[in-house]
């Protein structure tokens, strides 16, 4: 069984499924293989434009809807009064469900402040819309702004990480106050496998280097939803809860991340804190 991390009366399984162009037919099966296979946790978001085959997936797999905590997002795009509401309900009809778990701010949007749209957020917290809400690509000062306009406990913050980008000072801020970190492309695209630290500390523990890099977020405080369709993959990703990272391995791949380790740039960013 997954282990869950409780936070502002969430509890949310602590590895998920992303589904990042996961398309088609690819899709349900990943997602209802998934499910089936004890995962517990799906990440979509509209701009994934896959929501349908999402909830397709969970009612493919037979697992109950109250087993599952199922994540989306709203567009930076979408944060305009009307435009918000709209994309809520949107979501609700392609997914076929009357509330997701956690609904999530995708990214920031330099033309909305977010005075215009956590309430919103809140709004449909109250409606009944979501379980619970939070945001991604967040830094300190927008999450400090966030929880000062929220009326509803800000549960989540969803960035990249990985072995290679240095998300330390967000992580400190997010636990201090109380606010739960989930961890898009803990893979690195691709990034992880060959690299030395992780395939020595690979060997010592008997499994593979993603393996190593998603339980080492884990152990971070990090939740991770690594993408794959692959059943094999499907299974590895989920067989870390079974091993623990030394302090000293832990510190060896800290030191792997650099100032240039971050994958995830569109125009939209902000201006990081590390």
């Amino acid at each position: 069984m997954v282990p869950v991390v409780e936070v502002k009366g969430a509890r949310i399984p602590a590895i998920g499924l992303g589904t990042m162009t996961l398309k088609g037919d690819v899709c349900v099966e990943a997602v209802s293989a998934a499910l089936k296979m004890g995962y517990r946790h799906i990440d979509t978001a509209v701009f994934y434009d896959n929501e349908a085959e999402v909830g397709e997936g969970i009612r493919k797999s037979g697992v109950s809807r109250d087993e599952i905590f199922l994540t989306t997002k709203v567009r930076h795009l979408d944060l305009a009064p009307g435009d918000f509401e709209a994309s809520v309900e949107a979501s609700l009809k392609r997914l076929g469900v009357p509330h997701v778990d956690l609904l999530l701010i995708h990214w920031p949007n330099p033309d909305i402040p977010p005075p215009i749209y956590i309430p919103a957020l809140c709004k449909a917290k109250r409606n009944g819309q979501t379980r619970h809400i939070g945001v991604a690509n967040f830094t300190m000062a927008l999450l400090e702004e966030a929880e000062k306009l929220a009326d509803e406990p800000i549960v989540n913050n969803q960035i990249e990480t990985h072995p290679f980008v240095d998300h330390r000072t967000i992580l400190a801020y997010c636990k201090g106050r109380g606010i739960s970190v989930t961890g898009y492309c803990p893979l690195g695209r691709g990034r992880i496998p060959g690299n030395a630290v992780l395939e020595r500390v690979a060997k010592t523990h008997n499994k593979s280097e993603a393996q190593i890099a998603l339980r080492f977020l884990v152990q971070e405080g990090v939740i991770p939803i690594p993408r794959t369709a692959t059943p094999e993959k499907l299974k590895a990703n989920l067989d870390i809860f079974d091993f623990m990272l030394a302090e000293s391995e832990m510190t060896d791949i800290r030191n792997l991340a650099a100032p240039d380790g971050r994958i995830v740039k569109p125009a939209q960013s902000p201006k990081w804190d590390n």
